[in-house]
């Protein structure tokens, strides 16, 4: 409780930071914090169902063996997003490096501080974020 509490007051500060002063040292820096921990989150789940995998020995009951397969099936979707997910939050730690994080790649408008709060991962503000949705729906791209 105590670490969310704490979450939410350094949030709200990155939130409070003057308009002027966008994408400054200490935004940079939480959000640069936020993505290593969701990739060590991430990092630690795959190597979590790695280790489930290797512990499970498949029993010769076919019904077993079905079930076992079937959530490991499972798994390995979770992952796959995961791993997407993965990418994605290595693309930002790049952007963070190189002083592009926060602005969007389409408009070179800020994304906005709420927007990544809510996606860390985002490379378009909202405005170019719905034309693209736009485009995919219309064009099926």
């Amino acid at each position: 409780m105590k670490d969310k509490q704490l979450l939410s007051s350094v949030e709200q500060a990155i939130r409070m930071v003057p308009r002027g002063e966008y994408m400054s040292p200490a935004q940079l820096e939480f959000f640069r914090l936020r993505l290593e921990d969701e990739r060590r989150k991430l990092l630690e789940n795959a190597q979590s169902t790695l280790e489930q995998m290797q512990a499970i020995v498949s029993g010769p009951d076919p019904n077993d063996r079905a079930s076992t397969e079937e959530k490991f099936s499972l798994e390995f979707r979770v992952r796959d997003r995961e791993r997407k997910l993965l990418k994605k939050i290595e693309d930002a730690l790049l952007r963070i490096e190189d002083g592009t994080y926060g602005w969007c790649t389409d408009t070179g408008e800020p994304i906005g501080i709420a927007r990544l709060l809510a996606r860390p991962t985002a490379t378009l503000c909202i405005e170019a974020q719905e034309r693209h949705e736009l485009h995919e729906r219309s064009y099926g791209v």
